[in-house]
């Protein structure tokens, strides 16, 4: 079946304003996403600011024995 002329232009004329929702729902969608992804980074930034941080390493082992212990029993 053949579309007539009127048929063509209304066909593209859909197509066209198919083609602006589409690129408008695009648009909206990266606009919220963007806004997102830029919140969950600040989160972020904030969470690893504000976090507790470890001193030095020799304050986070365990105390030092001041006196040798004996081992008992064999060596490996």
């Amino acid at each position: 079946m053949v579309q007539t002329k009127a048929q063509r232009s209304a066909a593209a004329k859909k197509a066209a304003r198919t083609r602006k929702r589409n690129a408008k729902l695009k648009e909206e969608a990266a606009a919220k996403t963007a806004a997102k992804r830029k919140r969950a980074a600040a989160a972020k930034k904030r969470a690893a600011s504000s976090a507790s941080k470890k001193s030095s390493v020799s304050k986070r082992s365990a105390p030092k024995r001041k006196t040798a212990t004996k081992s008992k029993g064999k060596k490996r």
